[in-house]
């Protein structure tokens, strides 16, 4: 037995790192926080070169790190290189979110030593900026619980890839309430005619058998959905060959109540491919 699974959990301090860790710790991985950059290598000679008893493993590193941060894009290119599949997962949430949770824990931000925590949190992005460019899966934390964050994190990874295979997640949103900035790719159906107008309509989601029925009368519905459709399943080939683990794209409307939800389930409906499991979130079907 060797090294299968390695997820490197990465992201800004204050963003749910810690919970993602206690979901692979669920998911049986075999866990560490904090590990400093210089022992990867060595902790693989561990686990895979010498053969182990650990099949999946999740490392926290993060901006703890120090100056040696520096060296994690270089080191995660060549882990790459290894047979086992090496996934970097993100977690991020907006400024306002990281200052709230920092204010009700109370507890020091790991750059704030002399600095304010706004500041903290700017240097923290910029440093983890090409980082960030290099991860598999990012999860944008900011409307999240804790336990939404462990749920996000065991939802992803409960059935991990061992071959060639992508994970296409359709996120409805509403624009009022801002982008899922997990998202690969975003469209607009703000274009659609709104049942919220409608009466009737208004207090249903887009997963109501009338919003359907509505939604569907239009012709504008049926091409646009027919064109997405075609364009989805041109690129998913073409992101597989890639070696791409995980699509998220984001389906967006104003409040993310109807047009979204009804087009991500029409998706979803429509969407069948060899190598690839597609799953739905409404991320704001509940809000108003």
């Amino acid at each position: 037995m060797s090294l299968q699974d390695l997820v490197i959990v990465t992201g800004m301090s204050g963003s749910g790192k810690g919970t993602a860790l206690k979901a692979f710790e669920d998911l049986g991985f075999f866990c560490i926080d904090n590990l400093p950059v210089a022992l990867i290598p060595k902790f693989i000679e561990g686990f895979h070169v010498s053969g182990g008893e650990v099949e999946r493993a999740a490392l926290v590193i993060d901006i703890r790190a120090g100056d040696k941060l520096r060296d994690l894009a270089r080191m995660i290119t060549e882990l790459k290189k290894y047979e086992f599949r090496t996934f970097v997962l993100y977690l991020e949430a907006s400024d306002e979110a990281l200052v709230r949770r920092f204010s009700e824990t109370r507890r020091p931000h790991p750059l704030a030593a002399n600095r304010s925590l706004p500041e903290a949190i700017r240097i923290e992005r910029r440093r983890l900026r090409n980082i960030r460019e290099l991860a598999d899966v990012s999860i944008d934390t900011s409307e999240y619980s804790v336990h939404q964050v462990k749920a996000a994190v065991m939802d992803r990874f409960r059935a991990h890839p061992r071959t060639a295979k992508l994970n296409l997640n359709l996120v409805s949103f509403g624009y009022k309430h801002g982008l899922p900035l997990e998202a690969d790719l975003v469209f607009d159906v703000r274009f659609l005619p709104n049942p919220h107008f409608v009466s009737g309509l208004r207090s249903l989601t887009g997963r109501h058998r009338s919003v359907v029925r509505f939604m569907r009368s239009f012709a504008e519905t049926r091409e646009f959905l027919e064109k997405l459709e075609a364009l989805i399943q041109y690129l998913v080939p073409c992101y597989i060959r890639e070696g791409k683990s995980y699509l998220t794209i984001g389906i967006g409307c104003t409040g993310g109540r109807h047009r979204s939800v009804f087009m991500a389930e029409e998706l979803a409906r429509v969407l069948r491919f060899d190598k690839t499991t597609v799953k739905v979130r409404h991320r704001d079907e509940g809000r108003q």
